[in-house]
């Protein structure tokens, strides 16, 4: 099958696993304070971490559904444009020392065509349980 929907499909759940891993990590690996830290040593407000990880928790769970996917990919094209900023000293790469800022250009970059596309196949909503009841 060669179709639009599946292409966008892919890239959805694609980024909807990369931004629930950026989440988790900031959880799990680097813990809350961890990353409040990391926030503040970069010259991020610490409270913009608790914002951050919700973002990314619920959009990457919201794309992994395809709920809401054009405002979602948005706002996640957002967080990641504001992810360049710790690492715009860095330098292009993100194999740099403290990862380079092509990375979450990227992201951002994805997401927004995420947006464009829309949430193409196989979502939550398209089920045939989930049609609205007349």
């Amino acid at each position: 099958m060669h179709s639009p929907a599946f292409g966008a499909a892919l890239l959805r759940l694609a980024l909807g696993v990369l931004f629930l891993a950026h989440a988790l990590l900031k959880l799990v690996v680097f813990t809350l304070p961890g990353t409040v830290a990391w926030f503040e040593q970069h010259g991020l407000p610490g409270l913009l971490v608790y914002p951050v990880v919700a973002v990314e928790l619920f959009g990457g769970l919201a794309l992994l559904a395809g709920v809401a996917v054009r405002p979602v990919a948005i706002v996640l094209g957002l967080v990641a444009l504001g992810a360049i900023l710790p690492h715009a000293a860095n330098g292009w790469e993100f194999t740099n020392a403290g990862g380079g800022w092509e990375y979450p250009l990227f992201i951002a970059v994805v997401a927004f065509a995420q947006a464009l596309l829309g949430a193409g196949a196989c979502t939550a909503q398209r089920l045939p349980h989930a049609r609205a009841v007349p």
